[in-house]
């Protein structure tokens, strides 16, 4: 379960070393939208430099985005950086099953060459268009997929919406993403960058609007954005004691004989309450597990 995914452009040395203590579960280390055509071999380069220097180490999860499938350089890019401890490709501008295949035909010569074991990269398209929300249930169909991000920006210049406090224009597209993702049992989607990087407490708003639509995970965009969507993600400790209360009501009273109860403060417990409370704990045991391949 992955909170905070930060990216570092592929062609920033520099950046490129410091991601990996930042304290995201993950990074991306990006190859499209924040390098240049003029640096694409040389994102390319230092990003699979990078990640052979970052094997056997204590690390967060390593994706790379790579350029979008059209493009004259996404071919490329897949075979500078598919090897065994990349856990995942980013597919920018993800519009149709087709790209999906296509890019699945080329990883499977990648991992092949690599001597990796086939199917093991995944994808996550990143829907950022019109067109691609409404080919997403065919992609998350696709045995690569692995989930989808959600690409705020350019979706709404695609549409031609315009960006308010409430996200009111990317609201359906986004609980399309995950409701697809639900039905085709996928990962939740995970959030787009919020672009303001001063602005901590719309950061968070923004978030738990999010969480609270079905996403899991946010993708970050300066370093000081991971401990507001970690904070998120992570349950409080006031969550897991009602839950646990929950589960622990729930038991007695099937003990009793009655697949209902009501607790003390008048909450009313049936089979779906217990369910939420149980997948909250589980998320807190899978948290737990996961924290010492963290940076923090």
């Amino acid at each position: 379960m992955l909170r905070s995914y930060l990216f570092a452009p592929g062609n920033n040395e520099k950046l490129l070393t410091k991601v990996f203590s930042a304290g995201a579960d993950a990074v991306v280390l990006d190859l499209e939208d924040a390098v240049s055509p003029a640096d694409k071999e040389t994102a390319r380069r230092l990003t699979a430099q990078t990640l052979k220097q970052q094997v056997a180490k204590v690390q967060p999860r390593i994706f790379v985005r790579i350029n979008a499938v059209g493009s004259p350089w996404w071919r490329e890019d897949l075979r500078s950086v598919v090897q065994p401890n990349i856990s995942g490709i980013r597919l920018p501008k993800a519009e149709s099953l087709e790209q999906v295949r296509q890019a699945a035909f080329v990883l499977e010569e990648c991992e092949a060459h690599a001597g990796m074991k086939l199917g093991s990269v995944r994808l996550v398209c990143t829907i950022e268009s019109a067109a691609g929300v409404l080919a997403a249930a065919e992609m998350a169909r696709h045995s690569r997929v692995a989930g989808f991000t959600f690409g705020a920006a350019d979706f709404l210049t695609d549409i031609g919406g315009e960006a308010d406090a409430r996200e009111t224009a990317t609201l359906f597209a986004r609980s399309q993403l995950v409701l697809i993702s639900r039905a085709a049992g996928i990962a939740p989607p995970v959030a787009a960058v919020y672009t303001n990087v001063t602005d901590l407490d719309g950061l968070r708003h923004s978030t738990v609007t999010e969480r609270n639509l079905g996403f899991f995970g946010r993708s970050c965009i300066h370093p000081r954005q991971v401990p507001v969507v970690n904070e998120v993600f992570t349950p409080t400790a006031a969550q897991l004691a009602q839950a646990r209360a929950i589960v622990a009501a729930h038991e007695e009273a099937q003990a009793a004989g009655s697949a209902v109860t009501v607790l003390p403060n008048g909450e009313f417990v049936d089979r779906p309450v217990v369910l939420r409370a149980q997948a909250l704990l589980a998320l807190d045991e899978a948290l737990r597990l996961k924290e010492p391949q963290s940076c923090t």
